[in-house]
């Protein structure tokens, strides 16, 4: 089967002239031109030499090109790798050193600063802007409108995107062929999408719930969207009455609730409301439904495994519940320390199984193999349980993961970045309930003795040092941190300490 994914896609796609984006500033992309814009992409990235399974990697602006690249490395076979735009170079380097991509793509302002970082990992560097320029377009321009597209198979994989932990190390979870294209048919048929359907997609296209779970969904539907640069209340409104659904993360919602043009007359044209990525509160589900006549369909998926669960279409939209496990897809609850299968109503460890759940992390099969069951089970990290209807609830998290307006921060990197900063003695980071972000990143800190060391201080300390959505929002400053008999931080007494810091946000 030529390849496998954009087979799929390709092979839904509707008339050639229908237009798939639309920008902000009136241009179009048609369905004919994803085909032969990314058929010369793919052209350019096998002149520069890029087969078969490797990787390219990929920081650049929200723009139609970028989506052309991602179905240019599906045609060529190349393992699409999106990074971050707000990655630092030292981040960058992490990643490259560790997936070995034979080219890393990024903005053409970005090229001085990380043209090095790309050389030492042994990629080359090219270059795609989001106002139709960069060295990769230049290089696209002479290349044929159609191209001979490579076998892939099912399990061959479609892109890594790198996922964190609590150990400081990021992974590379690998998605396969099959991954992306059961997850997109699975919910063009859950969440009813149609060639009529035009989404509004403000989100980022680095991570899952842009990139796959939107981009992979209208394509296979073949239906339009509109191509918003990022999240802009104004410009959403606007577009509503010529829209019919919009994905969003909680922070989406309560910033357009503070819009004061939102009523059941400018929602009247939308059918459906998906909400995801982080947790949204039951008082912004129903205010939402209040003003606007909707309720917000709330699912749950990880980078690993795209979406798991999801609310229904038809039926109730439980507040503070991710829905059932979508078709396919088998859900259970395990005591997290023996992994015994917990009885309904229990809370315990979120295990999922399906043909969404990735491969594996790259190069990494002992962790791979740590985060799997014997039975094929992948263990989420997340703490819930299925009520007596079959809803699934998440409870909390396993890990100290926090998610903060869709993206995952891992403590530990943090924590190490404020340990090192003079005056401190240690730190711990929390996510506490924020009303904008879902969770909103806090740093407790324990100052050494006699140290003057103030929140403006570890916050200027801690800028360029890495992605802003990893920054603090706020820094609390404490004498010691809790522990339990074996030393360890009690991070679980922290987050209840401080759970309505964020309140009168």
């Amino acid at each position: 089967m030529a390849s496998y994914l954009y087979h799929l896609i390709s092979s839904r796609f509707p008339s050639r002239d229908k237009v798939f984006i639309e920008t902000l500033d009136n241009r179009k992309i048609t369905y004919g031109d994803l085909d032969t814009g990314s058929a010369r992409l793919a052209g350019a990235l096998v002149s520069l030499g890029v087969i078969a399974g490797d990787r390219v990697a990929v920081q650049v602006e929200k723009s139609p090109e970028a989506i052309l690249l991602y179905l240019a490395c599906l045609r060529t076979g190349a393992i699409f790798l999106p990074l971050n735009t707000a990655y630092t170079p030292t981040e960058i380097e992490y990643f490259l050193t560790d997936a070995k991509p034979r080219i890393f793509v990024c903005d053409p302002a970005s090229r001085d600063k990380l043209a090095a970082v790309a050389m030492g990992a042994g990629a080359a560097i090219e270059t795609l802007g989001d106002k139709q320029n960069g060295s990769l377009l230049d290089k696209a321009t002479g290349q044929s409108e159609t191209f001979k597209d490579v076998d892939r198979g099912p399990g061959d994989l479609a892109a890594i995107l790198y996922t964190s932990g609590t150990t400081g190390r990021s992974k590379g979870a690998m998605l396969t062929q099959d991954n992306l294209a059961s997850n997109a048919l699975t919910l063009v048929d859950y969440w009813r999408f149609t060639k009529d359907d035009v989404l509004i997609h403000a989100l980022p296209i680095y991570h899952t719930h842009g990139l796959f779970v939107a981009m992979n969904t209208l394509l296979v539907a073949g239906g339009s969207m509109f191509f918003l640069p990022k999240l802009d209340a104004d410009a959403i409104m606007k577009l509503m009455p010529r829209a019919t659904s919009m994905m969003g993360v909680p922070t989406f919602y309560t910033r357009l609730l503070q819009h004061p043009g939102l009523n059941k007359e400018a929602t009247r044209h939308m059918r459906l409301f998906i909400s995801g990525s982080a947790p949204l509160l039951a008082e912004t589900h129903r205010e939402w439904r209040e003003k606007t006549g909707h309720a917000i369909l709330e699912r749950y998926g990880m980078t690993e495994t795209n979406m798991n669960t999801s609310n229904p279409y038809d039926g109730d939209r439980v507040a503070g519940t991710v829905g059932f496990p979508l078709p396919g897809v088998s859900a259970r609850i395990s005591d997290p320390d023996t992994g015994k299968v917990l009885a309904q109503g229990e809370i315990g460890m979120i295990e999922v199984k399906g043909p969404n759940i990735f491969k594996g992390y790259w190069q990494m099969p002992e962790k791979t193999k740590a985060e799997f069951r014997d039975d094929g089970f992948f263990i989420t990290g997340d703490l819930g349980k299925i009520d007596e209807r079959g809803y699934v609830h998440i409870v909390g998290r396993g890990k100290d993961l926090v998610i903060t307006g869709g993206f995952n921060v891992y403590p530990v990197e943090v924590e190490c970045e404020i340990d090192a900063l003079p005056g401190v003695m240690e730190s711990a980071i929390i996510g506490l309930q924020h009303p904008d972000f879902g969770e909103g990143v806090t740093a407790v800190v324990v100052p050494q003795k006699d140290a003057q060391i103030d929140e403006k201080q570890v916050m200027a300390a801690l800028d360029g040092r890495l992605a802003k959505f990893k920054l603090p929002k706020k820094v609390i400053f404490v004498e010691e941190l809790p522990r339990n008999t074996m030393g360890k931080v009690q991070k679980a007494a922290l987050r209840e300490t401080y759970a309505g810091l964020y309140k009168s946000s």
